[in-house]
């Protein structure tokens, strides 16, 4: 997947971006670098990220890394960040990680 398909995967919207059902170590470069893509859109049109989890089907802990990266690049640009719809196995290696609070509404 080049970074333009997977920019065209992770952004509905600018500013409400959506992750692919699969992400796990091997995916995660490409979902991170278009994240950070749909993120310099947001920066113009938004104040809050909103990362949409809920397509997320397969994942390991790089899901969460790629999240944290996501957030990292967004408050760093001046914008809240959220994450809705995560998964409950994702939600409960968030809190094995305590990062919990990091991926919820700012």
């Amino acid at each position: 997947m080049n970074d333009d398909e997977a920019f065209k995967a992770v952004a509905q919207q600018a500013h409400e971006l959506r992750l692919p059902a699969v992400l796990t170590h091997d995916r995660a470069d490409g979902c991170a670098a278009a994240l950070r893509k749909a993120l310099v859109l947001s920066r113009k049109i938004a104040l809050v990220v909103r990362v949409d989890a809920g397509a997320l089907q397969q994942f390991d802990s790089s899901a969460l890394a790629v999240l944290l990266d996501c957030r990292r690049a967004a408050v760093a640009m001046g914008l809240s960040f959220r994450v809705d719809h995560l998964p409950e196995r994702l939600r409960q290696l968030a809190a094995l990680y305590g990062v919990s609070d990091l991926l919820s509404a700012a």
